[in-house]
Order: C-alpha cells, then structure tokens, then sequence
C-alpha cells in the first residue's frame, strides 16, 4: 500500500491534483475554525463538551456535516448544506417541471444555465437560514439548544445585536459560498468530487473527539468502580466496526451481470466475431446520494423550524423540531421513506432502460431469453427495481444502525456514528470514488493501483523516474510540513 502512494506522486498530473486538493481542503478546515465576529466560542463549546453523550439534532447531522463549525459558530457554520439542499430542489424541479427539463436536454449551455440556477437559489437558502440561526442565537439560545444555561455558560453573542445581525449575516452566506466555490474546483482541477470530499472532511475531523470518548469507556474515572466495558467488550466493537465497513464496501461494489449475445455482423468492410458479455447492474446504482439527499432534506426543515421556534418562543415548531430529530419514531420512517424514495428517484434520473435496450439492439446485441426492443427495457427495469429495493434496505439499515447502538447499548452517540449511519457511508462512498479516480491515473502509467493488483501492469516496464520527479517528491514535504506546522500553532494558540 505504501508503494501504491509512493506511485501516486510520481506522476506529475496527478501528484498536482492531490496537493491542489490539500490545499483546498486546509482552506476548509480553517474556515471552519475562524469565529464570527462577536460571538464568544466558548461558552458554545463548553456546552457541547458537557453534552458529547447526547443526541441532540445540533450534535448530529447538521454539526456533523459542518465539520464542527457550527457549535464553534464559525464563518462556514452552514457548511455546504445549503448548496447541496439548493441541489436536491433544482434536480426535484428539473422532474416536475417541462422548462427546466428542456434546458437540461441542451447540453453544457442548459447544464450551466441550471447550474448559475442552483448557486442563486443557494444565497437564498443561506440568507433564510443564517437570519433565523442568528436571531435564535440573540433572543433565545437556551431554545435553540436545549439544556444551555446562560448563568451556566455565559452569553454566546458579545456584539450590538443589529451590527451582529448584518456582519454575520454576510459572514455565513459569503461562506458557503467559498465552500461551494472549493468544492468546484476540487471537482475540476483536484481529484475525486470536491462537495462530496468537502463533507467527508468535515466528519472525518470529529474522529478525534471520538476516539478520546471511545478510551474513556474503557478507563474508570475517579470515584468509580470500574471501566464502563472491558477487554471481550473491545474486541467486539473493533470486529463489529470492521464488518460494517466490509459490509459497506461489498454492497457499494457488488453488481448483477446481465449476460448480453452479440452476433456475427458486418460494420463497413470489418467483419465482426459473435461475442458475449454482460451489462453491470450495480445493487446500489444510486450510492450515497440518497442518504446525503434524506439527511439533507430532515436538517433543513429541522433546522428552520428549530430557529423558528428559538426565535419566536412558540412551541409548536419546537414540537416540529423535535419529531425530525434522532430518537423519534417519526424521524425515523420519514428518513426510512426518503432514503427509498430518493434511490428509486435517483435510478429514474440516472438509468434509462428504453435507452439501453435500444443501444444493445442496434449494436446486434441481446439478453438470452429476452426479447429486443421493448421487451429488453421492461427487464432491465424489472432487474433494477428489484435491486434498488435491496439497495434502499440496506442502506437505510447501516444508516440507522447508530442509533441502535446508542439505545439499546448505551455507547456514545460520537462514537457510535463511526459504526455505520450517514457520516460511515459518506465516508466510505467518497473514499472508494477518490481511490477509482486514483486508480485510473495509476493503470494509464502502468502501475498496480489500489483495488486490484494486475500481473500485466506489473509486467509492464514502468516509465523511467528521472531526476527531477525524484526531487518534485522531495518537495512536497515543504507544504505538508508547513501546513502540519501551522496546525500545531494554531492549536496551541487555541488553548492559551
């Protein structure tokens, strides 16, 4: 695996797109420990610490795919939630509605009409959700967080409330606009999908927190009798992680072959041989992004109607708020429904059946026992909605499966999120994406990649190393050094 990276930074366009993308992702962590001005962090963050063990919405999915910013109430406290909420609306209209759908059908000029639609529809979004957030925050940050105490922690807001309002305002829409800005760029010019990435960063950075809670199950505090769990206990939980990774990565590879006959035909004055192969179904077509899309779709109304009722004191929303939170049956088979929902939606989108039949049966192709043309689109449909319903399953099982830790079991809610839920299987997703993208990179040059090792690549001869790639390597540690370096500074600045 070491020689695997150590190839990556031999190749120049590659080595290139993964500094590029390290150097946005350091902009990304840094906005997102930058406070807004006039609020005060650390009464939020001594509440948040007191409270790691719940499972309260803000320490959930919404903290969670900020990366932390938002109990830190930094500049990229709305993360990039808004923009892939602006996303998810557009794509729901572009279905609903003709005009959009014919702008869509125009090529890269309607793609990017759609896409200048989204990013307008976005400032509106961050616009509605940092007012309220900010309002909630002024008036009412004890409804806003549940169990804060401002005798016990102190005001968070230490500014005059309309300057707040309007800087911060400003702050959190021009925000996530930089981190939908970031993502673009990692997506055009870094490696993997720079918004997906973005996100997996963002809960990956919790990992730590997680870890120091995960020890402290097994040591006794003082006035204790004994640790919380033991050694058996332990090993469990690491072959529990394990398979739900494992299981994780075999559902999001796994495929259904269709066997596909071609037959002896004759293109101009090239005479081509019958031929068999097979066309991939994979079990989950639609990823990751119908649990980004739930998940989403649960924080946003959530959120709105948690500022709602922090800002207005009216306990009806705050009602709303907390029947889309982890805990309630209602959260749960409304996630459950969107999460099938959104696969079947996402497979309509992206998996055209009429169009694949019509292609295999032009190119002299069949399905052995199934007729072309319309007959061949009906199966392929049959085939994949079949899938996609164990698909949706399954991910709505892994995504859950958190919570039943936490439960049933009684483990930390941060700890028991790396055991399966959203946050795992972005992860995950993401990973396995970047690492293909590698992977291409690395079977061009002819070097084993990271999936499969292939005796022919390393047959191969690999191209030569001259001396100025060996001292490009050399230099990359000067930028990861230097990042490393401010990082310990800003850390110890931090606890000054």
């Amino acid at each position: 695996m070491l020689s695997v990276f150590t190839n990556c930074f031999k190749i120049q366009e590659l080595r290139q797109r993964i500094l590029f993308t390290l150097g946005l992702v350091f902009v990304a962590r840094l906005g997102s420990n930058i406070p807004l001005p006039g609020i005060n962090p650390l009464p939020l963050e001594a509440f948040f610490a007191a409270q790691a063990q719940s499972s309260s919405a803000l320490l959930g999915l919404a903290n969670m795919f900020t990366g932390g910013a938002l109990m830190k109430g930094a500049v990229f406290g709305l993360g990039i939630m808004p923009y892939i909420s602006a996303s998810i609306i557009m794509q729901l209209m572009t279905a609903a509605l003709p005009s959009l759908a014919r702008l869509q059908q125009e090529g890269d000029v309607g793609r990017q009409k759609i896409v200048q639609l989204t990013r307008y529809l976005t400032i509106i979004i961050c616009l509605v959700q940092s007012v309220l957030l900010l309002l909630a925050l002024l008036n009412y940050p004890e409804r806003l967080f549940p169990g804060y105490s401002l005798s016990s922690y102190g005001p968070i807001v230490i500014a005059s409330p309309f300057g707040f309002l309007l800087r911060s305002t400003l702050f959190l829409t021009a925000g996530t606009s930089i981190m939908m800005w970031l993502g673009e760029q990692i997506t055009e010019r870094g490696i993997g999908n720079g918004v997906s990435l973005l996100i997996t960063v963002g809960i990956v950075s919790g990992m730590p927190s997680s870890v120091s809670q995960l020890l402290l199950m097994f040591t006794a505090p003082l006035g204790t009798e004994g640790p919380q769990f033991g050694f058996v206990h332990g090993l469990l939980l690491v072959s529990l992680l394990l398979l739900v990774i494992a299981a994780m990565v075999a559902v999001t590879q796994v495929q259904r072959k269709i066997p596909v006959q071609y037959a002896q035909r004759m293109v101009g004055r090239k005479l081509y041989s019958a031929q068999s192969s097979f066309l991939p179904l994979k079990v989950n077509y639609s990823g990751i992004m119908p649990v980004i899309f739930a998940s989403a779709i649960l924080v946003f109304p959530q959120q709105i109607f948690a500022y709602l009722g922090g800002a207005s004191g009216i306990k009806f929303f705050q009602h709303l708020a907390y029947g889309l939170t982890q805990g309630s049956l209602f959260y749960y088979l409304v996630f459950g429904f969107l999460i099938l929902a959104f696969s079947y939606f996402w497979v309509s989108m992206m998996f055209k059946p009429v169009q694949i039949a019509d292609e295999i049966k032009k190119n002299g192709g069949y399905i052995p026992g199934v007729r072309p043309g319309d007959a061949t689109a009906k199966f392929l449909d049959f085939v994949m909605t079949r899938l996609t319903l164990a698909g949706s399953i399954f991910l709505t099982l892994i995504a859950l499966f958190p919570d039943i830790l936490y439960f049933t079991y009684h483990i930390p809610y941060s700890v028991a999120l790396f055991f399966g839920g959203t946050g795992t299987l972005i992860t995950v997703g993401v990973v396995l994406e970047t690492m293909k993208q590698m992977e291409t990179y690395l079977l061009q040059r002819h070097y084993d990649g990271f999936l499969k090792k292939s005796s022919r690549a390393r047959a191969a001869s690999p191209l030569p190393l001259i001396e100025a790639e060996v001292m490009s390597i050399r230099l990359l540690w000067i930028p990861l050094a230097i990042i490393f370096f401010i990082g310990i500074i800003a850390w110890f600045l931090r606890q000054l």
